[in-house]
């Protein structure tokens, strides 16, 4: 389907989240959904015991109100009739009483499921490769953690026991039609054709409708997630309505589904309900003319109990079909969230990686080559030999690689061929946790977790001390400037940080990077929300925090690399400069324009803005 958004147009592929096919009651996946219960298998044991009794005691009911009415009500006894029912109130006790056990149960395990599961998805979810969020939407992860996930809650509480007692009880009815009178049983045996027949047919329509209805819904949550997080563009682009349009028609999309379910549902449930009146209709034709007839006919109190019996069986028909439809939801929901636990990442640490010992931070690439398609390389042959201690600059147009250095160094990514190397360590062969316990890395895109200022700094070392945080914001010399927050360093930043400045965003990201106490220390265009004022203040901040560590510095002001040990220039995935500030400017290449061009936009910057300059 596509949406017509002015200049721009929105395209829904159907199915293009759409996980392997498999048949929606697979006895595979049920099995595998109950391999969730093993950890609370005393738990599980216990229910299914309560399940086959109360499957039991139900028929029971009705076998005693049969018998007390063709004996003691038939021969008038009145003692008998007053045992009979006091004998009916403790059954139904006793049955009142399983019943809630059977809910208590049925809920502490579909919870208990419900828990192991999510706590899977997250753990699977956390030893994923950038690669995989990055081609991801968020809503698609988050309708699998939620909506999926209860759909398989209600499998597993309501659908599962629910179902077992239904299915118990009308087999203990059968048995008992049986015994009561098997020719008149065969009246209901030709009911099953039927209803094998309308399961089949609607088992293949609501499984592929049901299935369409969550990915339709993973489609909105995905939107959703999309539209909130960039608000802002929205309404600087006046998208407002445009966007409120393709909502829209994704929502009437998802209607259209869900209305699918629901008439089907609605021509489901009546036949099955039709389909069982009739053939207790045609139980009282039979029956009522076999107890008519003089020579030998039916018992009037065997037909009464066989009817009693009939109508115990034919109760739970409507419930099951209801079932049905809960079931097909909730394995359409376990499908999709094994297909996320199924996903294998990408690249994983080789069994036999080791860790890093105490690194001193020397860098090398040999014969890098890497792309995020990899039919469409991002670097080429890339070499290069950093010492421990040194800072290195990264300068380039944009998309030139420089990020995409910064990402196979801290193992976010792994080469397509060739090799990176910290200390002479192969990190294809070295754990990824023993290598980024010993990175620092501020992003250009900075990132606050729902807390306080003081909890996102603590995000690197959790164990650190107030004196551990205040030390380092003295040293970046920017104390003073999150210390007048409202609260201090307890004030809560908001949503993504909303309730502090870029800027202050930024000195957060900058304090938590240094309290880590990094060897290797990644800055992608680390000062680029700062102003210029707060950048003179934390330029000697940085000058501190690099001494000793192996920095790569990512910026397009040519101001914070000037300094640097050692300046590598890309331009289209290749390292065609190398070598400091001085070298690189009158070697005339490259670099040099650069610089040029640096110089006359500060030189214009200092007409337009009198009394300001950039340090």
């Amino acid at each position: 389907m596509t949406i017509p958004g002015g200049p721009l147009t929105l395209t829904i592929r159907r199915g293009e989240e759409r996980p392997t096919e498999r048949r929606p009651l697979e006895m595979r996946l049920i099995v595998r959904l109950l391999a969730y219960t093993r950890r609370h298998a005393a738990k599980r044991n216990w229910l299914l015991l309560i399940v086959v009794l109360r499957s039991l005691q139900l028929p029971a009911l009705t076998w005693l109100t049969a018998v007390i009415i063709t004996g003691p009500v038939q021969s008038g006894d009145l003692p008998g009739v007053v045992r009979g029912a006091a004998t009916f109130a403790v059954l139904a006790l006793a049955t009142q009483l399983t019943m809630h056990f059977r809910q208590r149960l049925a809920l502490e395990l579909g919870e208990a499921v419900v828990h192991e599961l999510r706590r899977d998805l997250f753990a699977h979810l956390q030893r994923q490769p950038m690669s995989f969020f990055n081609r991801t939407k968020l809503g698609w992860i988050i309708s699998r953690m939620t909506s999926d996930v209860e759909n398989v809650r209600i499998g597993v509480q309501e659908v599962l026991f629910v179902g077992i007692v239904q299915a118990g009880q009308m087999l203990v009815a059968a048995c008992c039609m049986l015994w009561y009178d098997a020719q008149l049983f065969a009246v209901v045996l030709l009911m099953v054709p039927v209803l094998w027949g309308i399961n089949r047919y609607f088992h293949r329509w609501l499984s592929h409708t049901l299935r369409e209805v969550q990915e339709s819904y993973s489609r909105v949550t995905a939107t959703l997630a999309e539209s909130v997080n960039g608000v802002r563009v929205t309404q600087g682009f006046v998208r407002q309505e445009t966007n409120a349009r393709i909502f829209s028609d994704l929502v009437d999309d998802h209607s259209r589904y869900n209305m699918a379910v629901t008439r089907s549902q609605a021509v489901f449930l009546p036949l099955l309900e039709l389909n069982s009146q009739l053939c207790f209709a045609a139980l009282l034709l039979v029956g009522g003319f076999r107890a008519l007839q003089t020579d030998g006919g039916a018992d009037l109190a065997n037909l009464m109990a066989f009817l009693f019996m009939a109508n115990l069986f034919f109760a739970p028909i409507i419930g099951l079909g209801g079932q049905y439809n809960q079931a097909l939801t909730a394995m359409a929901g376990a499908e999709r969230v094994f297909s996320l636990l199924d996903m294998q990442p990408e690249w994983i640490d080789p069994p036999a990686s080791e860790d890093l010992p105490p690194l001193t931070g020397r860098v090398e690439f040999r014969h890098v080559t890497f792309g995020y398609d990899r039919d469409r390389p991002v670097l080429e042959d890339v070499n290069f030999v950093v010492e421990a201690g040194q800072t290195v600059a990264l300068v380039g147009a944009t998309g030139s690689g420089k990020t995409t250095i910064a990402n196979l160094i801290a193992k976010f990514y792994t080469p397509v061929s060739g090799q990176v190397l910290v200390d002479g360590f192969d990190l294809s062969c070295a754990t990824s946790a023993s290598l980024q316990r010993q990175l620092g890395v501020v992003w250009q895109q900075n990132f606050l977790f729902s807390g306080s200022v003081l909890d996102n700094i603590r995000f690197a070392r959790p164990q650190a001390t107030d004196q551990n945080v205040n030390e380092v914001l003295r040293r970046l010399d920017c104390l003073d400037l999150l210390a007048n927050l409202p609260h201090g360093l307890d004030t809560l930043v908001g949503e993504r940080g909303a309730n502090l400045s870029l800027g202050q965003r930024q000195l957060v990201c900058f304090a938590r990077a240094m309290l880590a106490d990094p060897r290797i220390l990644i800055l992608d265009e680390a000062t680029s929300s700062v102003d210029t004022l707060t950048e003179a203040r934390m330029q000697a901040a940085l000058t501190t925090l690099v001494c000793g560590r192996t920095s790569f510095i990512i910026a397009h002001r040519l101001s914070t690399v000037c300094e640097a040990d050692l300046i590598l220039v890309l331009d289209q995935g290749r390292v065609v400069e190398r070598g400091t500030h001085h070298e690189l400017v009158v070697a005339g290449g490259v670099y040099t324009d650069l610089h040029h061009s640096f110089v006359r936009s500060r030189e214009t910057w200092s007409l337009t803005k009198p009394g300001i300059t950039d340090t």
